[in-house]
């Protein structure tokens, strides 16, 4: 056993949440302790009272607590931890907080800050897949500095074309142009936007692609030169770049698709040297039946449970032991693909009122279970989701035999769902779910504005 793995009994989740609750039944299951981090606002989440031990950080404001990465250090270090793991949001690709847990010698339960750092520049690391030989959306070879080169750029891929910001997430910092006449309107907001999400307002440019599917492939990698992926996800169903539903494995892609997805992704794991959890996404042009990588996600990803449930590996607790040194317990050709999955990402949001957040207090609730059926929340009946954070309050994940089981058992979780105290996502996930684009798998990131779904709901 390495030093690290001999040393760290204890580790401090520096997160909220159901990411949080899944971490601390990982760690229980390793024989570790775990430590929860909360704001005034969630000192009764659940959370807080599964964990081994619990400290509160600070007061609601996400920045005064979740992102104050002095507290979370001194949080670490007060408590007697040797670990800290990041989860997903919040400071999970924080390449500096990364850095500062290593200096302060607690082990950080994700990848390095120098890979980190590497993947949170879009630019840099679309220019080191494509040296790794893995395909790229055409556009420019780094960032535009003038509309001027924007134009340049245009000249040669066409239009539409995307701007994007190059410290982006989430659809910040991102505009479309369909036309010439559009692009001085467009690159002014785009680099407006993105100055003030990332303090950054550089731009790169990229062929817009109609129509595409979102998949990616989740990837781990160890110290030991080891990497293996464990197949891909499909993420199309979305809302202004955010994911709402994703299937494993996607039910588009042919077989010498899947394998060659799965080769070039290897492919630049073995390149980076990546260690830990990751995930490349890519969008695939199925009318040309073609690839192209568009970032590195260094952290656990929000839909992990589908992939676990397809290929029966346990991510969290391989993430985390990696990330001590281990080396990883299996190889490629011992992860296969067993059945169909599907997760229904659960917001406390009205989707008739434009998906406008509606936290409050839970009156009564009854969870939905029976063959195939996962639940990965942290709500209960009595708890108040506070105002302050991300809206998502549960998964609800669905295994099948066949994609169309996973599709009736995820009907029959949605009838079984109750939920009283405020509006949530579950409407639409049944209207979606009803609609025969999505049962055929006929789907794509502009799924929801033109498939009439969200018209559906409000009649």
């Amino acid at each position: 056993m390495s030093e690290k793995e001999t040393r760290v009994r204890r580790v401090l989740v520096a997160n909220r949440g159901e990411i949080a609750l899944r971490v601390i039944r990982a760690l229980k299951e390793l024989g570790l302790e775990s430590v929860a981090v909360y704001s005034e606002a969630d000192r009764d989440s659940l959370h807080v009272q599964l964990a081994d031990y619990a400290i509160c950080i600070g007061p609601p404001a996400v920045q005064k607590s979740y992102l104050n990465v002095p507290q979370l250090i001194s949080a670490a270090l007060v408590t007697g931890s040797q670990a800290i793991h990041p989860g997903y949001g919040f400071l999970a690709e924080n390449a500096d907080f990364a850095r500062i847990a290593r200096q302060h010698k607690l082990v950080f339960l994700g990848p390095s800050p120098e890979s980190i750092e590497l993947m949170g520049d879009k630019i840099r690391a679309k220019q080191i897949m494509r040296d790794a030989g893995v395909p790229v959306v055409p556009g420019s070879d780094g960032p535009v500095d003038s509309l001027g080169e924007v134009r340049v750029v245009a000249r040669e891929i066409g239009y539409p074309l995307l701007l994007k910001a190059v410290a982006g997430g989430g659809g910040r910092g991102m505009r479309v142009v369909e036309a010439p006449e559009d692009l001085q309107r467009a690159y002014d907001m785009a680099r407006s936007e993105a100055q003030a999400a990332f303090s950054d307002s550089r731009l790169y440019v990229e062929r817009y692609i109609a129509r595409p599917r979102h998949i990616e492939v989740q990837v781990m990698g160890d110290r030991h030169g080891n990497a293996v992926h464990f197949f891909e996800r499909e993420c199309s169903i979305q809302r202004r770049h955010q994911k709402l539903i994703e299937e494993a494995p996607s039910p588009v892609l042919t077989q010498e698709e899947r394998a060659y997805l799965g080769e070039v992704s290897l492919r630049a794991v073995q390149s980076l040297g990546y260690e830990t959890a990751g995930t490349l996404e890519f969008l695939f042009d199925e009318r040309r039946r073609a690839f192209y990588f568009i970032e590195m996600n260094t952290r656990i990803q929000v839909e992990h449970p589908i992939t676990e449930m397809i290929t029966g590996v346990d991510l969290v607790k391989l993430q985390i032991l990696t990330a001590l040194g281990h080396p990883l317990p299996l190889r490629q050709e011992e992860v296969r693909i067993h059945g169909h999955a599907i997760e229904l990402r659960i917001n406390a949001e009205d989707p008739t009122q434009d998906f406008q957040p509606r936290p409050g207090r839970i009156e009564a609730l009854h969870l939905p279970g029976g063959p195939g059926i996962r639940i990965d929340t942290h709500i209960f009946a009595g708890y108040t989701v506070p105002p302050y954070y991300d809206s998502l309050i549960a998964k609800l994940i669905a295994w099948g035999n066949t994609r169309q089981e996973t599709l009736r058992r995820l009907a029959r979780a949605l009838d079984e769902w109750y939920l009283e105290g405020f509006p949530t996502t579950v409407p639409l996930h049944r209207k979606i779910l009803e609609h025969p684009d999505f049962r055929a798998g006929r789907i794509h990131t502009h799924f929801l504005e033109q498939s009439g779904v969200l018209d559906a709901l409000l009649d």
